[in-house]
């Protein structure tokens, strides 16, 4: 099948009757050919929203072959349905700026992911505000990008210091034309103002004993309290620290006879693994933002 001719289109409105008549019939007059749909109202629950969301992947005719000219097509039925609807050519490759502080683990997985062609994206620049992973941005011809931030007495990163560093960050972004930002490990708290800039298009990887065990060395904080499951969660990131939109979690059991470096080993492989899956649904448009929670499509 053409890559240049494959397409997915993603919704979200208000549930009600006739909405995927409406989309299948009118790809169906215009000679498209569907090659997966799948769709869910949330509807049930004391937390429902009320919205319907659906993602199609289809073929579209030659003369039909641009995202202008499908969002054309579809105008009628996404005013007819108060909809917001986005296109997607699924031949134009997402562009990832990946952001990286003193743990490569994350940025190892995805950089390798990338070169073996199993995650079909460009990286353009890697950001960090140390110079560690200097050498393996450069092993992969990838730009790397030192933006340091310097601590004050305190300890402290100051408020205007990190504010122009993110602005260098957001120029990088606009320069190297950027569709999502993953934070591989990047230990620095956004300011409001880059969360923002960012919404719906930065993804963010932590350990799941949040709230439990903040700060440093937490597999061996819950190494010391017995836990039993370590996990990882993938979010995208929001102004309210840590409790973005869940993407993607998954956990491993341990038991007495791990040693603290067993636990972080085991959480390191979880964090890789939970962020690659949460970037791979975002770049392949299966990942629907419903209120504080995500509609992901398998």
């Amino acid at each position: 099948m053409p890559q240049d001719l494959q397409f997915v289109l993603t919704l979200a409105c208000r549930d009600t009757q006739g909405i995927v008549h409406a989309v299948s019939g009118l790809l169906y007059q215009a000679g498209c050919n569907i090659v997966d749909s799948q769709q869910f109202g949330d509807l049930e629950g004391e937390d429902a929203t009320g919205l319907f969301f659906m993602r199609v992947h289809f073929q579209a005719p030659p003369h039909l072959a641009s995202t202008a000219t499908l969002a054309t097509l579809f105008e009628h039925t996404r005013q007819q349905f108060g909809m917001e609807v986005r296109l997607y050519a699924l031949a134009a490759r997402p562009r990832l700026l990946l952001m990286v502080s003193q743990h490569g683990h994350c940025l190892n997985d995805l950089l390798f992911r990338c070169q073996s062609g199993s995650l079909a994206v460009d990286i353009p620049a890697i950001v960090s505000n140390h110079r560690r992973f200097e050498g393996l941005a450069a092993s992969y011809g990838i730009p790397f990008h030192h933006l340091p931030l310097a601590a004050g007495a305190d300890g402290r990163v100051a408020a205007e210091a990190k504010r122009a560093q993110e602005q260098q960050v957001e120029a990088l972004i606009e320069r190297e034309r950027i569709d999502l930002v993953v934070l591989a490990r990047y230990m620095q708290i956004l300011s409001p103002e880059f969360c923002r800039a960012l919404a719906g298009r930065a993804i963010n990887i932590h350990h799941s004993f949040l709230p439990s065990f903040k700060g440093a060395r937490p597999y061996f904080q819950a190494h010391a309290r017995g836990v039993k499951l370590i996990g990882a969660t993938a979010h995208y990131v929001t102004a309210d620290l840590d409790e973005g939109p869940i993407i993607e979690q998954d956990v491993q059991r341990v038991n007495h006879t791990q040693s603290a470096e067993d636990y972080t080993a085991a959480g390191r492989d979880i964090e890789c693994m939970v962020l690659a899956r949460a970037v791979r649904w975002h770049v392949e448009h299966r990942v629907l933002v419903n209120g504080h929670k995500c509609v992901v499509f398998g």
